[in-house]
């Protein structure tokens, strides 16, 4: 081989070699490298990486949350290669973007595995706090601090202490830590240990931690447990802070114990004697007693007949006149009142009371006071379609029906008359205690006139007042007497053209024939035309028959001249 050609070939071999060498150099770039510590001036550290030149490190780089390293010359290091030479002629490297690739590598790992991760709280920022990952950061939301929201994240900062990651996206550079989901799990560990040590009918220590309206909540040694309001007293108790207090430590006994969801149900009463026992033969029914109002509902009202012991007077139990009232308008709270035992349950740990029961039956004592026959007093309270309402002593009503109003006249057209407020006296008809009902009658204020005007016999003539013309008749009254009845339009008259009611006036007097008389129903019927043919009849014998071809008027006329005679002589 020739110079010429030995020189070509080696500027080939050279050009090849450099070539190799910047591809080498620009692959090495973005990614970390070891280089060695040979120089350290004031607060950079000057690192070999292999180069041609050497990099800059600041010495705070080494250091940070949790991390203090002490760098001296010598020591192998890695960083990370931004570009191998800047405008100084120097490479730029990194420690910190070297530890943070580090760790985006190692924490993807422990992501996709869904490991813990080892981090410290070193800042705060809006919604949350920033968390240091062995160079990585992280984003820790206020709502994953802990399991309950807490004030002061003083002392957690700067504390080496597990999380879980929930999110993580290199290419934005965002990772979203939780602290809560591990004290959770933690949690939820020591909970099913602590629960596994428990037993239902176990007493156990226990300190308040949380008075809701229903009940407390009772820290077991790191479990709570629920004591419902319910299991705190066998007496009735209004409210939790009656019994306990938050802090205070308390005797329990375990209830029930839910291995699924570790829900521990809690009782103090169940420490102490039941109060039910017996209870039938300390209350026969029947036994009078005092009691004190705990309660008052729709449906009655709860009594405290001793200590965590309750019975119910129902509303319908409560008053022998007050029917549709509520409770709360006969008893009040804490008021004192006698009760009677009606009846005891104790199985169903039920007893009901009567208030009523303490006082006397109010139709009893007007039964006494006012038998059948006696007259009494009172307002009308109320107008119905059936009758009136008057209000008696006693705070109950007596009831007028319509067929008591009146012994003549509609009931419907006699009530008309009364209005509420008027006072009125009337008889005393029936009590029926049983039903609480009274009967009361006005129309007996007076005599009975079926039984005052005697016996009237069918055909007798009798003489009636008219008292009211109507277009169907006559009403009349029989003279003499206080009997009311009725003539209807056809019994009129004989003939058909004589029956008109206008031919009449009030206060005429007329005389009828009696057709129909019922003491025992009370019905008189008269009759106008009746009576005509009964006269008709009684001349048609005396005078002729209708054989003898004599008319009416022929025998009329003889009956005439016959009367006119006699009185002549």
């Amino acid at each position: 081989m020739s110079a010429v050609e030995s020189y070509s070939a080696g500027r080939e071999d050279f050009a090849a070699l450099l070539e190799e060498s910047f591809s080498r150099n620009e692959a090495m770039e973005g990614s970390v490298i070891k280089g060695k510590v040979v120089a350290i001036e004031k607060d950079m550290a000057i690192i070999d990486v292999g180069l041609k030149t050497e990099g800059r490190v600041a010495l705070k780089e080494f250091n940070g949350p949790g991390r203090d390293q002490d760098i001296k010359v010598g020591d192998e290091v890695e960083v990370y290669l931004d570009r191998i030479e800047n405008a100084l002629g120097e490479a730029v490297i990194s420690r910190d973007k070297a530890r943070r690739e580090e760790s985006w590598v190692k924490l993807e790992k422990a992501f996709e595995a869904r490991e813990k991760v080892s981090g410290m709280i070193f800042n705060t920022v809006k919604g949350g706090y920033t968390v240091d990952l062995d160079g990585a950061v992280a984003f820790l939301p206020r709502s994953q601090v802990d399991i309950r929201p807490i004030r002061d994240v003083g002392p957690l900062m700067g504390q080496p202490q597990p999380f879980e990651i929930l999110k993580m996206d290199r290419r934005r550079g965002n990772i979203v830590v939780s602290r809560r989901t591990v004290l959770e799990e933690t949690r939820a560990e020591a909970r099913s240990e602590l629960v596994a040590s428990l037993e239902e009918g176990q007493v156990i220590d226990g300190v308040v931690k949380n008075i809701t309206e229903y009940g407390a909540f009772v820290d077991l040694g790191g479990i709570d447990g629920l004591l419902h309001v319910t299991d705190m007293a066998w007496r009735r108790v209004n409210h939790p802070s009656e019994v306990v207090t938050i802090g205070q430590t308390v005797k329990v006994k375990i209830i029930k114990i839910n291995q699924d969801t570790h829900r521990i149900s809690l009782g103090i009463k169940q420490l102490l004697a039941d109060p039910w026992d017996g209870i039938a033969e300390r209350y026969p029914v029947g036994t009078r007693l005092k009691g004190r109002v705990t309660n008052i509902t729709d449906y009655g009202a709860f009594v405290e007949v001793e200590p965590g012991i309750e019975g119910l007077i129902h509303v319908s139990e409560m008053s022998w006149t007050k029917k549709n009232v509520h409770p709360g308008k006969i008893v009040s709270t804490s008021q004192e009142v006698d009760v009677a035992i009606l009846e005891v349950d104790p199985v169903k740990r039920r007893i009901s009371l009567g208030l009523k029961q303490t006082l006397r039956n109010p139709w009893e004592v007007f039964a006494e006071q006012h038998p059948a026959g006696s007259t009494v007093e009172g307002e009308v309270k109320n107008k119905t379609e059936f009758g009136l309402f008057l209000g008696l002593e006693g705070d109950i009503d007596g009831m007028i029906h319509l067929s008591d109003l009146d012994w003549n006249r509609p009931g419907e057209q006699v009530i008309e008359e009364y209005k509420k407020g008027d006072v009125l006296q009337a008889v005393v008809l029936d009590v029926d205690v049983e039903k609480e009902r009274i009967s009361l009658g006005l129309k007996q204020l007076g005599g009975d006139p079926f039984v005052d005007a005697g016996e009237f016999k069918k055909g007798q003539i009798v003489t009636c007042e008219v008292v009211e013309v109507k277009e169907s008749g006559l009403d009349v009254k029989i003279a003499d007497t206080d009997m009311m009845t009725f003539i209807k339009r056809a019994e009129l008259a004989r003939d058909r053209s004589e029956q008109r009611p206008e031919r009449f006036a009030a206060g005429e007097r007329i005389d009828a024939r009696v057709v129909l008389f019922d003491k025992k129903a009370r019905k008189i019927q008269v009759s106008i035309k009746a009576l005509e043919m009964a006269e008709e009849k009684e001349a048609m014998a005396q005078y002729g028959s209708a054989d003898s071809g004599a008319s009416l008027g022929d025998i009329l006329g003889a009956a005439l001249k016959k009367a006119t005679t006699t009185d002549k002589k």
